[in-house]
């Protein structure tokens, strides 16, 4: 019974969480994107020589346009690595030196390699390098804004994720869950002067920090360990909210299914990693990490969701008044997640889907019970959407 009331304190503090982040944080909720006043009369004193890795799996299609919003920089101090594996690349023709793509043979199957590849490829000592999909762009001033962040000393910095594709409902459902998790794992910790969790798109570290970074397999979670690791290794991961890059959004429930069932996989696999970041920032009294770690082993969002329905009615039959709280917090999580996302959607329609949520709780039910196939083999995300950052520009500023 002890344990039963341990577990229910433990979820209705996640379920807490996000509203207290949202109080700590009113001037995102309520005026939204503060670039300006953070960015200050800084100057930066120096361009870092930046690699931008883009990792290709079995589809070239999306080369070129990556390739060209790299091009389209008002910065120059970079060199982009396209790593085409398994991939025909005879017809790819790009004459400018700053892009270099290479085709791994044997072939390597697994981002985790790819990103080795291109780093032991490396043309020249780079300062910092960044991880990109093939589906990604990003906007002209991407680097530019992102020097500032390495020019205050931050040495792994995540740059802010846009949906490259909001017009379908699936695509929105996908964003809204990315609009949730930027503003509680991101800019509100930014903010708060604790570490944002990563992305496996647009992260930048230090190219020295990477190389520090041992991987066991190349099965999924090249993000969840890369940050286990840096977290414990530097004094915060920063966020650069003005340094957009564009991702895909799924366009349909199979392919949300098949994105869950890998994230859930992930998260199950590096469970244990991320209980060590709790301990060790218990050991070391550091809150930063302890945080980061707490955070990290939140469940996924629909089984939170589903214990706290489930501890409700339990309580119904034995605690009236424990139900009464559980309903109370259920109501709190769901009116700070509808502010969260009807407040910090920068693009248009996201916020339209709100009421579609539970259909992405239905495919993530589905897609937990076929956690085994991501353990066995490499769970691909299909990519549809071929377009140019001037085209994307036009619709969605930035």
């Amino acid at each position: 019974m002890i344990l039963f009331y341990c577990l229910q304190a433990l979820i209705g503090i996640y379920l807490l969480i996000p509203f207290l982040l949202m109080v700590l944080n009113p001037g995102l909720i309520f005026f939204g994107n503060h670039v300006k006043r953070r960015r200050g009369s800084f100057a930066p004193e120096k361009e870092f020589d930046y690699a931008a890795i883009v990792t290709v799996h079995q589809d070239t299609r999306f080369i070129l346009p990556i390739v060209d919003s790299f091009l389209k920089q008002n910065y120059s101090n970079f060199i982009v690595y396209v790593i085409a594996d398994d991939c025909d690349i005879s017809d790819i023709q790009i004459a400018d030196p700053r892009i270099r793509v290479l085709r791994p043979e044997p072939v390597l199957h697994a981002k985790i390699k790819s990103i080795q590849f291109a780093v032991d490829h490396f043309i020249r000592d780079h300062d910092v390098l960044i991880v990109f999909d093939s589906d990604n762009l990003v906007h002209p001033s991407y680097l530019k804004n992102l020097n500032y962040y390495f020019n205050k000393g931050f040495r792994a910095v995540q740059t802010h994720m846009l949906s490259k594709n909001t017009d379908s409902l699936y695509a929105r459902l996908d964003s809204i869950g990315h609009v949730y998790n930027n503003f509680t794992e991101r800019e509100s910790k930014m903010n708060l002067g604790l570490s944002s969790s990563i992305l496996g798109l647009g992260i930048a570290l230090e190219t020295s920090l990477y190389r520090q970074v041992m991987y066991k397999d190349g099965l999924g979670g090249f993000d969840k360990k890369l940050q286990a690791d840096i977290v414990k290794t530097i004094p915060q991961i920063a966020f650069a909210v003005d340094a957009y890059v564009y991702d895909e959004k799924v366009e349909d429930g199979f392919t949300m299914e098949k994105q869950r069932t890998r994230w859930i996989y992930t998260y199950f696999k590096y469970f244990f990693v991320n209980w060590s970041i709790l301990v060790a920032g218990i050991k070391q009294l550091n809150f930063n990490r302890f945080f980061f770690g707490f955070s990290a082993l939140r469940p996924p969002l629909f089984i939170t969701i589903g214990l706290s329905i489930l501890f409700l009615l339990v309580n119904l039959l034995i605690a009236p008044y424990m139900a009464l709280a559980w309903g109370i917090l259920i109501s709190l999580f769901i009116a700070t997640f509808f502010i969260i996302v009807i407040t910090q959607s920068r693009q248009r329609g996201i916020s339209n889907a709100l009421l579609f949520v539970p259909v992405v709780a239905f495919r993530q039910f589905i897609a937990f019970f076929k956690i085994k196939r991501a353990g066995k083999r490499f769970l691909k995300t299909e990519h549809l959407k071929v377009i140019y950052i001037d085209e994307l520009l036009k619709n969605e500023p930035a």
